[in-house]
């Protein structure tokens, strides 16, 4: 681990333990400053600004929650790493609760720790690298919603305040699951028609035969169950936001008429012979390539460039991880059915972290709100998330090509999937055992039997 005047204040009363690891971080090439009280941290943060302070949890006249509670008050970019020699989930949550970036119980692996200081000094870099983006974002009115210090966001959120204050067409591109929606809330929120109504319609969920009807209202009788005259969406929406999510799922039939709309206003309701008119500003959404849409003969050309003279690409969560301690924390938060908030082991999160996330930040969400309902102590672990198991450690880089179903023994499967969870979970052995379903002794029988050795 590499660092350039990285500054690091250790705290703890133990002055054998301070010894031993100002002597490790130093030979880590840190700066480092050590503290034998809580008073002395204090006297100290108040003379000199620190990266990252390793604070002891249990000391006399002041103690770590003291320390930490005054860090957070003065010093919010300052990151925190509690030392904890008893186990209590209270504490742990209480530590968390407060700011801390995480806490380690003695004793621990120095593997373990650095682990630690490192993705906490990498979260220290990314908020500080984020704040202009922040700042420049600081003056657009942003969705509650909208979860993100990544570059890949904050990149994404410049471009959308730019086009907001604009009429051009947006077209909003990523998975399932990213959130597509709430960047058009942001996109209209921050328009000149921000004081009119934002009408969202999703194309998938509208049976091919109704979709036309939705769009542009029928008359009354124009088939079996037109009962009423009934106004169409873009009627409703004429003078502000109107977004059509999963609009690659729009027929052939249809995308004449909304092509006429987009280039005239003009429409005419099913059944209809009036010609009537409507001034939207369209925003669209699909997990559709287009492109490959309009190859295949699935969607009109022309009106793919009509809809997307802004195209708008928003990264799966697997892009943006640094992301996903926020959203965990916010899910938290906005899922909290008691007084109690809930914390989530650090173990736990590492776990969430190197997922990939298929379902994307929808899928987080469904993780986190199981895992508050099941977890006991208001601390989630790893063993209350319903992951797949071993996160995919087949395809781990160093784990050789093997897949499930090849023509290969039972045993060297087992090898190649205990020695991906072990990579994927950094050696993690307590972790790891978890994951697999198997006994730490039964683990350590395995990785002796395979004769499997950390890189």
């Amino acid at each position: 681990m590499a660092s350039n005047v990285i500054s690091i204040l250790t705290v703890d009363d133990d002055e054998t333990f301070l010894s031993v690891l100002q002597s490790a971080l130093e030979g880590e090439g840190f700066h480092v400053e050590a503290a034998g009280d809580g008073v002395a941290a204090i006297n100290i943060l108040q003379t000199k600004q620190f990266d990252l302070v390793l604070l002891d949890v249990k000391m006399p006249r002041v103690d770590g929650i003291e320390v930490l509670r005054f860090i957070k008050d003065h010093y919010l970019d300052t990151q925190v790493i509690m030392l904890t020699g008893v186990s209590d989930v209270r504490i742990a949550v209480e530590c968390m609760q407060l700011g801390a970036y995480n806490y380690v119980t003695k004793p621990y692996s120095t593997s373990e720790l650095f682990t630690l200081i490192e993705r906490a000094l990498e979260r220290k870099k990314l908020l500080l690298e984020n704040k202009i983006l922040k700042n420049a974002l600081s003056q657009h009115a942003m969705s509650d919603e909208i979860i993100g210090n990544s570059k890949a966001m904050l990149d994404l959120l410049g471009v959308a305040a730019k086009v907001s204050p604009t009429d051009s067409a947006v077209l909003v591109q990523g998975p399932s699951g990213t959130g597509k929606e709430l960047i058009a809330h942001f996109i209209h929120k921050n328009s000149n028609r921000n004081d009119q109504q934002f009408v969202a319609l999703n194309c998938a969920s509208i049976p091919e035969n109704l979709i036309e009807s939705e769009l542009f209202g029928h008359e009354k009788g124009s088939f079996t169950d037109a009962h009423q005259q009934k106004q169409g969406i873009v009627e409703l929406a004429d003078g502000g936001t109107l977004f059509l999510d999963e609009i690659g799922e729009i027929n052939l039939m249809v995308q004449p008429k909304l092509l006429r709309f987009l280039q005239t206003g003009e429409y005419r309701r099913v059944g209809g012979n009036k010609n009537l008119h409507a001034e939207v500003r369209i925003i669209s959404a699909t997990n559709r390539n287009l492109r490959e849409e309009v190859d295949r003969k699935r969607f009109r050309e022309d009106l793919m460039y009509r809809i997307n003279v802004i195209t708008l690409d928003i990264p799966p969560l697997k892009d943006r991880k640094e992301d996903i301690p926020l959203l965990v924390d916010h899910f938290l938060k906005k899922n909290v059915r008691t007084k109690e908030l809930k914390m989530i082991d650090a173990r736990a999160l590492d776990l969430l972290v190197q997922y990939d996330w298929p379902g994307n930040v929808r899928e987080l969400e469904n993780v986190i709100e199981r895992a508050a309902i099941l977890c006991q102590d208001n601390l989630i672990r790893v063993e209350d998330l319903a992951l797949p198991i071993g996160l995919r450690p087949m395809t781990h880089p160093t784990s050789g090509s093997i897949q499930i179903g090849s023509v290969i023994a039972m045993k060297e499967v087992e090898r190649h999937h205990i020695d991906g969870v072990l990579k994927a979970l950094n050696w993690n052995k307590s972790t790891a055992a978890q994951v697999l379903g198997i006994s730490l002794k039964t683990l350590y029988t395995k990785i002796q039997q395979y004769n499997l050795k950390k890189d």
